[in-house]
């Protein structure tokens, strides 16, 4: 079974309205070319108010289902699309996720993902805004493939991938908003982390035997140049397809779903799991 992916790379505007506008003609768009499963970039609606610690910007959170899954469960059935849509969720008084609505083609909500791990660097104060998730690490059958779904922080732990990989994932989705500090940008540590973000994903993709597709915002917001660099992985770690670091982009990759059951043949990664080794992965340090 072949899917086409779709990513799409916007500039983030400062009104959601225009946001949602943009975003809702970049996935007719996107399909339009072929694409079956299009991911968003991570809270697409806004710019990255994390970078400040603000009461009044926990308005922009919104209830799911809510008034932005309605406009994309109609989309997605209209166009026969999976979408993977990223919102600021308010679960209740004081109760906020970063979480990721998963739309089947016919518009039916699968689920949520809510972001398990929650930064606290200069410039990406998450932790003042979000709860960390409790829904663990899941996977969806979906129109076209099974997929799971990780958001930012997240892609930087194997443990986060590894357990949605186990849960039957085929391709991997990362809605992502990173990027350099001004003193950052056009240095070699500024280079070196954009590699490494790069390589950690498709590391994930290697160890776990699946397609991963990281989408990411692109433009300077604030204090904050975000790197795009949008792509798709395969499973021997190569890039399949990759957006430029500074302009818009609508990222477009098929991806063989049979071919990875060759792969898993042939290294067979979950096959050779000590599993009666790994106790102590669930403490801190181990002394």
């Amino acid at each position: 079974m072949q899917v086409t992916v779709g990513l799409i790379q916007n500039r983030a505007l400062k009104e959601p309205d225009l946001n949602l506008v943009k975003t809702v003609a970049s996935v007719r768009e996107a399909a339009d070319k072929g694409a079956q499963i299009i991911c968003l970039q991570e809270l697409f609606m806004t710019p990255y108010f994390c970078q400040t610690e603000t009461l009044e910007n926990f308005d922009l959170a919104e209830s799911i289902p809510g008034p932005t899954c309605e406009v994309f469960s109609k989309l997605a059935a209209e166009l026969e699309v999976v979408l993977i849509v990223s919102l600021f969720e308010k679960r209740g008084s004081g109760v906020y996720h970063n979480t990721a609505v998963i739309v089947d083609a016919d518009g039916a909500m699968l689920g949520n993902y809510r972001k398990m791990h929650i930064p606290d660097d200069p410039g990406f104060s998450e932790k003042y805004y979000f709860t960390p998730g409790d829904f663990g690490y899941r996977a969806w059958d979906t129109s076209y493939g099974k997929i799971g779904v990780l958001i930012c922080w997240d892609q930087w732990f194997p443990e986060a991938a590894r357990l949605t990989a186990m849960a039957g994932a085929q391709i991997l989705f990362y809605p992502t908003a990173i990027g350099w500090s001004p003193e950052e940008k056009g240095t070699e540590l500024g280079m070196a982390q954009r590699t490494a973000w790069e390589a950690v994903q498709k590391g994930h993709g290697v160890a776990n035997g699946c397609y991963v597709a990281s989408v990411n915002r692109v433009g300077t917001e604030k204090d904050l140049y975000f790197w795009g660099s949008s792509f798709v992985s395969g499973p021997y770690g190569h890039f399949l397809s990759q957006a430029s670091e500074n302009e818009e982009a609508i990222v477009l990759q098929v991806c063989d779903l049979d071919a990875l059951e060759e792969f898993h043949r042939t290294w067979p990664f979950f096959r050779d799991r000590r599993i009666d080794s790994y106790e102590k992965i669930n403490q801190r340090l181990i002394d």
